[in-house]
């Protein structure tokens, strides 16, 4: 019986080593395909990687990126756009990208905004246009509720704004509570399982529009095909479900920034209807285009690049 217990152990012991071991063989190649591709500044709690563009004597706006993204979202059309007309900072988020955070409770939206404003203010940034899209819109609206007379205008692009009925079919795997088991699974299944399942995924993402073929490069989704990227998106996920509701409840009294919200009208991961119109009661009109989806700053960076314009024109 003892004997039998040991091999049963070391036969776990071996598929658990083999799957860790598969895993980095299949991120092995995903920073060759997309590199770091700007500065990485340390903060409390961790360091945000940035890059910064256009003149340095411009209006500033900071690009947010949002769930299980990075900053290339923004960097594959958007900035291209701007870049002549306002120094443009785009961050990885706290934990995503090339950014690091020291724990998932650092995932926490008001500590997400707290290391951002960090990295602004070592950046000697004043008065930022903040401009957000989806989780990167609550990590805004966090942004502007702690520092209003900071913000300048806030452009929300498909922004998590109240709390969300019902899962996210795209998201379920991420709902995982406990930070241990969290990286059990990054460091065996959840590469694989990514790998396999990155066409539905997507499919759901940016419907009802098609995911462009270079989004896995030139979009930076390749970063999302690591054990890191699963434990930050998961950690993520869970904090923002457990913080939406509080934050949402601050927006009567705080809510004091100029702007407005951008909505796909075809978004299938958060309906306008929740997380844009209401918004309108807090000084944000809520904006929807015919026939587009989540991912705007993709499929429709002219579209956003003039709806940051006008917002920003409402600022000081």
């Amino acid at each position: 019986m003892a004997s039998a217990l040991v091999i049963l152990i070391l036969l776990i012991a071996g598929l658990v080593a083999a799957a860790v071991l598969w895993t980095r063989y299949l991120g092995r190649d995903v920073e060759k395909l997309v590199p770091q591709a700007g500065q990485i500044r340390p903060v409390e709690g961790g360091a945000i990687h940035y890059v910064d563009l256009g003149p340095r004597d411009a209006p500033v706006v900071v690009l947010i990126h949002g769930l299980s993204g990075q900053l290339q979202h923004f960097t594959y059309g958007v900035t291209d756009l701007l870049e002549q007309e306002y120094r443009l900072i785009a961050v990885d988020r706290p934990g995503c990208g090339y950014s690091s955070r020291d724990s998932d409770a650092l995932a926490a939206l008001p500590q997400q905004a707290r290391m951002i404003w960090a990295l602004l203010d070592a950046l000697g940034v004043e008065r930022p246009v903040l401009a957000g899209h989806s989780l990167g819109g609550a990590v805004s609206l966090a942004m502007a509720l702690d520092r209003p007379e900071r913000v300048a205008a806030l452009a929300l692009i498909a922004p998590l704004s109240h709390p969300q009925e019902g899962d996210i079919p795209a998201f379920k795997g991420l709902e995982v509570a406990s930070p241990l088991m969290r990286r059990v699974i990054a460091h065996t299944l959840a590469v694989p399982m990514a790998r396999r399942t990155a066409a539905q995924v997507l499919e759901q993402v940016f419907r009802p529009e098609p995911c462009p073929e270079d989004f896995l490069t030139r979009g930076g989704g390749a970063l999302g095909l690591r054990p890191k990227a699963f434990i930050a998106a998961s950690a993520d996920y869970m904090a923002a479900n457990a913080g939406i509701a509080a934050q949402q409840a601050r927006y009567a009294g705080g809510l004091k920034v100029p702007g407005g919200v951008l909505f796909g009208a075809g978004d299938y991961l958060l309906p306008p209807a929740r997380h844009g119109t209401p918004m309108a009661a807090f000084g944000l009109g809520c904006e929807e285009v015919a026939g587009r989806g989540h991912m705007l700053p993709i499929t429709g960076p002219e579209i956003c690049a003039d709806f940051i314009r006008r917002m920003a024109a409402k600022g000081p």
